[in-house]
Formats: structure tokens, sequence, C-alpha cells
């Protein structure tokens, strides 16, 4: 007999699969990608090389990660604001110097990587999709410093995209944005936001220019995704911490889901759900 969970998730695959079955696109319909939230947040230790590279061996072509810069002006691979929960000490990486960043190691015993490291791990590896996420949003990146950081991560990312690779520069803050877009047109950017998808959403990030959108998948419906397309949008879907989540938002028709396990979502794929592509 088939326990509650595996229920629900039969029943979210049959809600997707039923849909598109009246569909002529049946196969487009059940095509998604995914991509590790840091690395594979809930199965690695996020935002590491380790991480990187132990997800790329296993099949994974997609990813997230966060960049922040040092004291010194280096771009560095983190998330926090602060770095007691991965490090397990107080401190701020703009407030200290590469040199000092580097000294220090994770909970689970990892270094903190640069952003020069991740893009040389990946730049003779094609066909991989990266979204760098742009942690801009403090009160210490002023419009120098901020100006400073996206010419170098520009410059940095797009000089190593390998062969077929899709690079994103990525944030809930619209100022590097809106600076890349004026400053190198051939960014690929998108728009981040903590809330579902609406057309008030929508009509904020055509304003700024960029046809790309993350939304929270929380009171996302299926009927306002299919709008978006049809207005010319790709739709990212987050977050992901669970298969349940991802068959949510297959069943929502995301072009993309953001998953902290992306490994056990693959695998659940393969063994339950073959005929649904991840791209």
């Amino acid at each position: 007999m088939l326990n509650t969970k595996k229920l629900f998730q039969y029943t979210l695959l049959g809600v997707s699969l039923g849909i598109s079955s009246i569909s002529s696109s049946f196969a487009q319909l059940n095509e998604v990608k995914i991509f590790a939230h840091r690395a594979g947040a809930h199965e690695y230790d996020e935002n590491t090389l380790s991480a990187f590279k132990t997800t790329y061996e296993q099949g994974m072509r997609g990813y997230e990660t966060d960049v922040r810069i040092t004291k010194d002006g280096q771009l560095v691979i983190f998330h926090d604001d602060n770095l007691k929960r991965i490090v397990g000490k107080e401190g701020v990486i703009e407030e200290m110097t590469l040199a000092e960043i580097k000294k220090l190691k994770t909970l689970k015993g990892n270094e903190i990587p640069t952003l020069d490291e991740i893009v040389n791990y990946f730049k003779d590896k094609p066909g991989v999709y990266i979204e760098f996420e742009m942690k801009t949003n403090k009160p210490m990146y002023d419009e120098a410093t901020l100006h400073k950081y996206c010419d170098m991560l520009y410059n940095k990312v797009y000089s190593n995209r390998p062969q077929n690779s899709d690079y994103l520069l990525t944030s809930f803050d619209k100022r590097p944005l809106q600076y890349l877009k004026q400053k190198y047109p051939s960014a690929d950017l998108m728009f981040i936001k903590g809330e579902a998808l609406t057309q008030a959403l929508i009509d904020e990030t055509k304003a700024l220019g960029i046809k790309r959108i993350a939304a929270n998948i929380t009171q996302t419906t299926r009927a306002m995704v299919k709008d978006a397309k049809k207005q010319g949008m790709t739709v990212s879907l987050w977050p992901g911490r669970s298969v349940d989540d991802f068959l949510l938002g297959l069943s929502l028709g995301s072009d993309y889901l953001c998953t902290d396990v992306p490994i056990e979502v693959s695998t659940w794929v393969k063994n339950n759900a073959s005929w649904v592509k991840l791209k």
C-alpha cells in the first residue's frame, strides 16, 4: 500500500500529466530545467567547490550560486550576510580581505571559494546552466562599489562561459540589473522576487527590460505561469526543498525549478517518472 507521502507525490504527478495529456504538446509540458540551489544546499556543503564537483559528477548540469565582494575587491561565493551559520563564527564577507577569508573553513571542512575557482572549474564543461545571484542589497554596496562589482562579475563570468551554456546574472536588487542592462545589453538577466507570480510582478520585470522572472512557488497558479509565458516571460519558481516541491512546480508549468535536493529529485524522476525530461 502506498504511504501518504507517496500518494501525494503521485497525485501531483497525475495533475501534471492529466493536464498535459489533453494537449498536443505533451512532451514540452513535461520538460523542465532543474538547477541546484547553492549547488545542492540540503545535500552537500552549500556553495563550496566540493558541492559543485560532486553534483556535476552525479549528472547535474544546472546550478545557482551567490556572489559577494571582499574588503579588498575580490569576488567570492557565499550566501549569508554573516559567516555564523556556515563557518561557526561571526564575520561579514564584505568586511574581510580575501586572505582572511581563505584562512576559514566551513563547519564541514571546506574552503569558501572565489568566483574564479567556480568559473574555472566549469569553463571546459559545455552545456551547463548557472545563475550567479548578486548579493548586493546591503548599505555597503554604494554606487561605486556596485559598479566595480558588476563590471568584474560580468567580465569574469562571460569570458569563461563554456560552449552551449547559459550563464545568468540575477538579483532581488534592481540596481545591478539596471546597471548591467544599460552597460552590457548582451548580459542574460533575471529578476528575483520573494512573492507569487502576478501581473504586477510581470510588469515590474518588464519595466527593467528583462524577460526572465523568478517567483515564489507558494500561491503561484498555473494560469498565471501560462499567462506570463504568453507575454514572453521565462518563468523560474522557488524554493524547492523536496520532491513534492518539484512536482508542484512541474504541475504549474514552470520553465525552471530551483531545488535544494537536486540528486534526490533527479533520482526520483529516473525511478518513478522517466517520461519527465529534465533538461
